[in-house]
């Protein structure tokens, strides 16, 4: 279905943010740190629970990430929007692995459910992104998708209906 490899390592995620990857004014990802995944392990445009594409990615959790000094000093939690966002950047990235054009935006989530907390012992996240449309027309470029967050194999986030869009504007 795409030109793209089906994993992409640190690097390609990296090409993917200085917007080397899918060329430029095309999708890209946030540079560290707002960068909230490490690889990329699973993409298609036809897989996952309905058919319609799905991606799995990682992220190393080390004590020395930059928010947890931050958030909150002395009671060090990963903030919640966080993992949200690495589900939006997900959806978006893959919009550009099918081919398709346009700088990527988060249009909203119908649903965020936060039922665990990743602090400094965690290991790491699994993400994993499962589309329920991904539209495509003159006008309109959208994915809508939902989305868990797994820390060290235990679900933390549930989300239903992210959207994300791509605009050549």
């Amino acid at each position: 279905m795409s030109q793209y490899p089906s994993s992409f390592d640190r690097d390609d995620l990296l090409k993917c943010a200085r917007g080397e990857l899918f060329g430029p004014g095309n999708a890209q990802l946030p540079a560290p740190p707002m960068l909230m995944m490490d690889r990329i392990t699973e993409i298609s445009g036809d897989g996952g629970l309905h058919g319609k594409g799905h991606v799995v990615a990682e992220f190393d959790i080390t004590p020395d990430l930059w928010f947890f000094d931050c958030h909150f000093p002395g009671n060090p939690i990963m903030p919640g929007c966080l993992g949200l966002d690495g589900l939006w950047q997900l959806t978006g990235f893959n919009l550009g692995w099918r081919g398709w054009l346009g700088r990527g935006y988060a249009l909203g989530v119908g649903e965020v459910k936060l039922t665990g907390m990743v602090r400094p012992d965690r290991k790491m996240l699994t993400y994993k992104v499962d589309f329920t449309k991904a539209i495509q027309t003159r006008r309109l470029t959208m994915g809508v998708a939902d989305g868990i967050v797994e820390a060290d194999g235990e679900v933390i986030y549930i989300v239903k209906d992210m959207k994300v869009a791509l605009s050549e504007s």
